[in-house]
């Protein structure tokens, strides 16, 4: 299992060609191991599906082997202590070799389980998750989902949706030197941005966020010194709690736009759902119930603030979670995973399926 991580890190798969390359490998490690997965295409970008097992049930492992882009010596993976490090050691090339390894143990005894267990391998997930999505839309969604993103091996029960928006602020230009002739887009911007941060949604709350986020992730404005910008572009990300509704989101902002900046436009980029699995659902609960056996400690329910691929999942109606390895600085210079926490991510993978 961590000589497979080891040729995955090496894959520089931070491109689509990269990232295809990657699932090829991952296919051929299990095609050797006599497991047949099927090959999707969408776009340009590979994905696989393996299934064994039999019944009523259907638990999904879903993982992802594209990779930020990183330094180059981040794909030569080096091993200090119990730390494995390289890029896509934590996020989530480690998951993903972890589950095919569980996967592999699973395939040599498959009499013995009740349930189906699909593997799903996507190329996509750092950008927009196309693959998942366009494997959930060919009807591969079962009833429980595990994304193997990095977790400290806690549960990522719930996860903020997504809203991203370009706002057009019109001004009027005039010359540098006599702005009061003028309307600086600029100038409204800062004063848009200002009344954004006042709505209410901005305060809505539950059991795992004390509030959504707002990041103003772009602007775009001026040509020249000289003259003043009579347009302004803001675009903002927001991650919206768990509960909320993304048509209200919109509304209240249309609202404000009305009221105070009429000559505004705003444009919906993309919007995601959250995940709102809940912590009552019994699978959630077995593989608290097992986790907590085998790490010997309690194991906690938390909120992600990031987005997965569980929203795809989620969006059809099944239980999914973010449950992975332990590890540090994803998308960071010094990105590691836990060795030790590999093998008892993979081993907890099995107990859940089999007892």
């Amino acid at each position: 299992m961590i000589d497979l991580l080891k040729d995955l890190i090496r894959i520089k798969s931070d491109s689509i060609e990269g990232a295809n390359e990657a699932l090829l490998y991952c296919q051929s490690w299990l095609l050797t191991r006599g497991i047949a997965p099927k090959l999707y295409e969408h776009d340009s970008k590979l994905m696989l599906v393996a299934e064994i097992g039999d019944g009523d049930e259907c638990i999904i492992w879903n993982g992802h082997v594209d990779v930020v882009p990183g330094n180059p010596d981040q794909f030569t993976p080096f091993i200090d202590g119990d730390k494995l490090f390289g890029r896509g050691s934590a996020d989530m090339k480690a998951g993903v070799a972890a589950m095919m390894q569980a996967f592999y143990e699973l395939s040599l005894t498959t009499e013995n389980l009740t349930k189906k267990v699909q593997l799903h391998i996507v190329t996509d997930e750092e950008t927009v998750g196309d693959t998942s999505n366009y494997l959930v839309n060919k009807g591969f969604n079962g009833d429980f989902v595990i994304c193997g993103e990095p977790t400290q091996l806690h549960i990522g029960l719930q996860a903020k949706g997504i809203v991203q928006v370009d706002i057009k602020i019109k001004g009027k230009s005039s010359h540098g030197s006599r702005p009061w002739e003028g309307v600086n887009a600029i100038e409204r911007a800062f004063a848009f941005d200002n009344e954004m941060r006042k709505l209410s949604f901005m305060k809505a709350s539950n059991r795992f966020y004390d509030y959504p986020s707002l990041n103003l992730a772009k602007i775009h404005a001026g040509e020249r010194y000289n003259v003043v910008p009579d347009e302004c572009v803001l675009s903002y990300d927001i991650r919206f709690v768990p509960g909320q509704n993304i048509d209200d989101i919109l509304i209240e902002i249309q609202n404000m736009r009305k009221n105070h900046f009429p000559n505004c436009e705003i444009l919906v980029h993309s919007t995601a759902p959250a995940v709102t699995t809940d912590e009552n659902d019994k699978y959630v609960m077995k593989l608290q119930n097992v986790t907590s056996e085998m790490m010997k400690r309690p194991t906690n329910l938390f909120g992600q603030h990031g987005s997965a691929d569980t929203r795809f999942y989620s969006e059809k109606g099944a239980g999914a979670i973010e449950f992975g390895p332990c590890g540090a600085d994803w998308h960071g210079d010094m990105e590691y995973v836990s060795i030790s926490s590999m093998e008892q991510y993979k081993n907890i993978l099995v107990s859940f399926i089999v007892n």
